[in-house]
């Protein structure tokens, strides 16, 4: 580190490119630093910098990270503890965003990041920096402060003197966690809710729980309730299992039905301890669909509900600009459905009115010949019985689903009933005269992408970045992702821009399918890690990217108006 030093004092007072002498390897007292980038001008995107730490230093046993889930919730902790670490520590110095530390700032999920790497020898952290500067001048002094009292002070903190028993709480659970996910496979349910769990956020913007007198914890309906033995417990875990096919959240305005159901849409994520809906989990596969008028669709087959549209116009080979609401929702579905998608999760208030039903009165108004559309309704078992995809559906307004219904949970001031057998005392008392209108059955046409769809290039270089979690740009194209509503940390979002950068030059692009390519990617990526994605050379600082799943990859792909599909 006294060389470190010595490179700081001599270019203090300097033009800011002097800073570009400090990257290199530095050994410090029981820690390494490596400095991989150095920005080039004070406004530039921050410095990257790597701390390593010998894992015996670190008091990291191997059996806290001997599973692939104990791996991702023990990087989570250690990214926690130095983020307050360096809350606690860090200061700004000199002008504009000189002189601050970052690390990748988590959310209520436990996600794989590239923010902290474990191996068998070492606990990686990867950071970055703004180096101290007073408009375009290096502040030496300010740096010296930076790299050899901050750094070592917050490795100190964060990880020497971390809580162990918060870090052991969060290892159990996610133990428990695994075993909650595996009891749903085995005993065929879709979601869990733990009794106790605290569902509502405290406010629209954050996605905290709610605290204060006010709030009403879930308990399960006792029909509903299932106990699941998991480990470091001595009790198993009693909650609402919701079994697979197809079930209804009904009830009043306000009542808490979207809250549930947005609750269990972020259970395909592990919660951490605290957040109040650690003990959600749903099924991996399970996607939220919804409307989202003005969307691109690309040679999508569109007949399971859409067919026979005026003039003559073709659906098996689909594509448009600007979709409609009950177009893009139709190939919403049936895009999730060709990557895989067992569970759909669907709220009234977010969908097409046309797409999902047409009552008697209009059916006897407009004649089935002049309607194109296949009513979500007329499918929604079929997918089940047919396709083994389960459905979850808040309904406010539409009782003619209570005939195609397996469970029925009311939600009534944010309390959940099973309504099952009076929902079905209610169907049989008032018939409904609409008629079902498919008309063949249910077919999926798989989709190969082609490799020209994800140029990356704009004036001559490559541009894949996120721009919150919702946009990415790609070369020139600007990617809306608004309506993806189970992305959850704009580090997925920088993921999957680095992926479509790449996709475009894999070999297996124009002569796999679409869920083909997606599963081997997801697989690879879990694999060997998200560094497999870095923009930056190999064995460098990877930046901050956090997994994202299958299906959000596949959005960003769907979305993309450069987006080309070999025609069958």
């Amino acid at each position: 580190m006294e060389r470190l030093r010595s490179i700081l004092t001599r270019i203090d007072g300097r033009g800011y490119k002097a800073y570009k002498e400090m990257e290199g390897r530095y050994e410090g007292k029981g820690y390494t630093l490596l400095i991989d980038h150095v920005q080039g001008d004070p406004f530039a995107a921050p410095s990257r910098i790597r701390l390593l730490l010998p894992r015996e230093r670190a008091r990291l046993s191997k059996e806290m990270d001997q599973t692939p889930w104990r791996k991702v919730a023990l990087a989570d902790f250690l990214n926690r503890s130095v983020l307050m670490a360096i809350r606690q520590v860090g200061k700004r110095r000199g002008s504009g965003r000189s002189g601050l530390i970052r690390i990748d700032t988590p959310g209520q999920e436990m996600l794989m990041r590239t923010a902290v790497r474990l191996t068998e020898e070492q606990v990686e952290f990867r950071l970055s920096v703004g180096l101290p500067a007073r408009g375009r001048t290096v502040l030496g002094r300010e740096a010296i402060e930076m790299f050899l009292e901050d750094l070592p002070e917050i490795l100190q903190k964060g990880v020497l003197e971390r809580d162990e028993a918060a870090l052991r709480r969060q290892l159990e659970l996610s133990d428990q966690q695994e075993a909650i996910y595996r009891y749903l496979e085995a005993h065929k349910l879709v979601a869990f809710v733990g009794d106790g769990a605290v569902l509502p956020r405290e406010s629209g913007i954050s996605d905290r729980p709610m605290q204060g007198k006010g709030v009403i914890p879930f308990y399960s309906p006792p029909s509903l309730a299932v106990e699941i033995p998991i480990p470091h417990r001595e009790k198993p875990i009693r909650g609402m299992g919701i079994p697979q096919g197809v079930t209804l959240i009904v009830g009043g305005g306000y009542h808490g039905k979207s809250t549930l159901l947005k609750a269990i849409e972020r259970g395909v994520y592990p919660h951490i301890p605290g957040d109040g809906r650690e003990y959600v989990l749903t099924d991996t596969t399970a996607v939220k669909i919804r409307a989202e008028d003005g969307r691109k669709i690309t040679g999508v087959n569109l007949t399971p509900f859409i067919h026979q549209l005026p003039y003559g116009k073709e659906t098996t080979f689909f594509t448009t600009e600007d979709a409609s609401g009950s177009t893009s929702q139709a190939a919403n579905i049936l895009e999730m459905l060709e990557v895989g998608a067992r569970l759909l999760l669907i709220d009234e208030d977010t969908s097409a009115t046309n797409f999902m039903i047409r009552d008697a009165r209009m059916q006897a108004l407009v004649e089935k010949e002049k309607e194109p559309i296949t009513p979500f309704i007329d499918r929604v078992r079929e997918l089940y019985e047919e396709q083994g995809v389960s459905t979850l559906l808040v309904v406010g307004g539409t009782g003619d689903y209570l005939d195609v219904a397996d469970t029925v949970i009311l939600m009534d001031e944010y309390k959940a009933y099973d309504v099952t057998q009076k929902a079905k005392e209610v169907a049989g008392r008032l018939k409904s005269t609409r008629k079902p209108e498919t008309t063949s059955p249910l077919h999926l046409t798989p989709r190969i992408p082609l490799p020209e769809s994800f140029s990356a290039l704009r004036k001559g270089r490559e541009k894949a970045e996120a721009k919150g979690i919702f946009t990415i740009l790609l070369g020139e194209e600007r990617i809306d992702l608004s309506y993806c509503e189970q992305l959850v940390d704009e580090s997925q979002t920088r993921a999957i821009a680095n992926l479509l950068r790449l996709l475009g030059e894999e070999r297996e692009v124009g002569r796999w399918e679409m869920n083909r390519l997606l599963v081997e990617v997801e697989k690879r990526l879990q694999e060997k890690g998200l560094e497999v994605l870095s923009p930056y050379p190999p064995g460098k600082h990877p930046g901050d990217m956090a997994l994202p799943r299958r299906f959000e990859i596949a959005m960003a792909v769907n979305r993309l108006r450069s987006l080309r599909i070999k025609n069958p």
